[in-house]
């Protein structure tokens, strides 16, 4: 069984062949930074236009590189929601546009369900696990109890990890995208410890005994940070330090409500499953410091830790495919008069949180 995945979200139109066994035969990104890099962050509009002037291409590469055809197909899948509705919309109409010229079926996806599906695709773990999803626009932790089944166990309230990264980077002057820039930064800091001490920040929620998340004051504290320096352009060498101390904070404020959500997760389901699995995914799951410190709690937990490749942290078609074979496996496909969602929680039964609005 093959299937063709399409993934317009964002800023990154792609496309990818994979097959039932795992296999990914292609996988073609194409990204914006470069577009966008002058703003300081993706714009919609602009998302969208390029979506449209490439997707053609990045799908005719995609079944290139896989070596088939399109009849070779047995569905297609693409992101259906959540996302930048804009870009959404191209990609699921050229994916309803290939289901219906070729008589196959079509698959929506949700963005966030190909996030979870990877450690599936990549590591063959079964349910149930515990998931945290970390990236620009949503940081949740989740339990993914069956396919299409995710009960969510805590979300941000406000900002979310990677949307700190982001905005921080661009008070300190660093050129879009922020959080890798900010990764890339802080390597270059040479005493972690004088960096924490000089540039302290808070831990929102840390004596909460829940696992949610707040990232809007530590985004606040940076911007103090950077007002209480000396006027004009920044120091190089406090850039670097500041960094280095916010980098080391989030690792460690994901790490705490992590720890949180591991105890939980055991509690529920430890006696049933044997060494059960711990899975960071989304783009911010792609920072070292923070996939070092959370598999060393996931080792401490006595669970197995998983995350995706670097090539497969960030959007890309190969989760999307994945994800609609395995729906087309369970038996399940979608009508083409499938709407296209902004916002689709994985958890839409989950209770609501006081102030956490469209991230929950």
């Amino acid at each position: 069984m093959i299937v063709l995945g399409i993934e317009t979200s964002c800023d990154e139109t792609a496309a990818s062949v994979v097959n039932d066994k795992g296999h990914i035969l292609s996988n073609i990104v194409l990204s914006q930074l470069k577009t966008h890099r002058v703003y300081g962050g993706v714009v919609p509009e602009i998302a969208a236009r390029e979506h449209l002037e490439h997707i053609d291409k990045v799908i005719a590469a995609a079944i290139e590189d896989a070596n088939i055809t399109f009849s070779d197909l047995d569905g297609v899948a693409a992101t259906c929601g959540p996302g930048l509705i804009g870009g959404v919309m191209i990609g699921m109409m050229s994916a309803k546009a290939i289901a219906g010229i070729h008589n196959i079926p079509f698959l929506g996806i949700n963005h966030l369900e190909g996030h979870v599906l990877t450690a599936r695709l990549v590591d063959k773990i079964k349910f149930p696990f515990l998931v945290l999803l970390v990236s620009g626009g949503h940081t949740q932790l989740l339990i993914a109890e069956s396919l299409g089944q995710y009960r969510r166990i805590g979300t941000t309230l406000d900002d979310a990890a990677g949307e700190c990264f982001d905005k921080s980077a661009k008070l300190m002057g660093l050129p879009y995208p922020g959080g890798p820039n900010i990764e890339k930064t802080a390597l270059e800091c040479l005493n972690k410890d004088a960096a924490i001490e000089r540039f302290p920040l808070p831990s929102p929620m840390k004596d909460k005994k829940n696992c949610d998340f707040s990232f809007s004051g530590l985004k606040t504290a940076v911007r103090l940070h950077v007002d209480n320096l000396p006027a004009g352009d920044l120091e190089y060498s406090d850039i670097i330090q500041l960094s280095c101390a916010l980098e080391v904070k989030i690792a460690e404020i994901l790490a705490n409500k992590s720890g949180r959500a591991m105890d939980q997760f055991i509690e529920s389901y430890g006696p049933f499953k044997t060494s059960p699995a711990f899975v960071v995914c989304g783009g911010v799951s792609a920072n070292q410091t923070i996939r070092q410190q959370l598999q060393n709690l996931a080792l401490e937990h006595d669970m197995t830790f998983h995350a995706p490749p670097l090539s497969l942290s960030g959007d890309n078609g190969a989760m999307i495919a994945w994800a609609g074979l395995e729906h087309l496996k369970n038996g399940q496909h979608d009508p083409l008069d499938f709407q296209a969602r902004p916002r689709w929680p994985l958890d839409p039964e989950g209770s609501p949180r006081h102030g956490a609005g469209i991230k929950a």
